[in-house]
């Protein structure tokens, strides 16, 4: 496996394009160097390497080739891919520069073929109990439209990231519904929707709960 070939490995395992602006920002290089590294395959040096490997959690011998075993077992045969789960996500952030990482969580590696990202989110508060309860981890793809009906991140304006159920009315307006009762529901004109007042961020596939002993 070429340098290359490595890296974009692990930036899919985290759910990440490795051709991006922000991977390329997060990395402290230029797209055009990642480009030349998929044209050329040639790799970076001396502390760059090293950066790529902090970022990527691997280590620099692997990128370049010289350790194979423990990372090809670790990324590979297991069949899983690490992904991060946020506490928060702040608006316009990209999720890739977002700091509040407060763990993380495997997903099965088949899952981003066709180049799926997926992130998950702490879930704070009551506002979707009983199917969600606080501290449950629930794991999304990314995605910027979904049905009615599904459970999303949604950004109202510029708040964090929130989980609410979605509901799509034939007039073009948006409402986010909290499954809670003694929550009230949102409704955002199509007017409001169209001016991206409200977006979505992704569409919930899996919730993860911790036994409480």
């Amino acid at each position: 496996m070429s340098f290359y070939e490595r890296y974009a490995f692990l930036c899919r395992q985290k759910g990440i394009d490795p051709c991006s602006q922000a991977t390329a920002d997060m990395l402290g290089v230029t797209k055009g160097t990642i480009s030349a590294w998929k044209r050329n395959d040639n790799a970076p040096k001396g502390g760059t390497v090293s950066a790529i490997a902090d970022a990527l959690g691997v280590s620099a011998d692997y990128l370049l080739g010289r350790r194979e075993e423990q990372e090809e077992k670790r990324y590979g045969e297991s069949g899983f891919a690490r992904i991060n789960v946020y506490g928060t996500i702040p608006a316009g952030i990209p999720m890739n520069a977002v700091e509040d990482i407060i763990d993380t969580e495997d997903i099965p590696l088949d899952w981003l073929e066709g180049g799926r990202e997926y992130f998950a989110l702490r879930v704070k508060g009551d506002s979707m109990y009983p199917v969600y309860l606080d501290g449950d981890t629930v794991i999304f793809r990314k995605e910027t439209t979904c049905r009615s009906g599904d459970d999303c991140v949604v950004y109202i304006g510029e708040a964090d990231a929130t989980l609410k159920r979605v509901k799509l009315n034939d007039d073009g307006s948006i409402e986010l519904r909290p499954i809670n009762p003694n929550y009230p529901p949102r409704i955002f004109t199509s007017e409001e929707v169209k001016a991206g007042a409200v977006t979505i961020g992704g569409i919930a596939v899996e919730l993860r709960r911790k036994m409480v002993k």
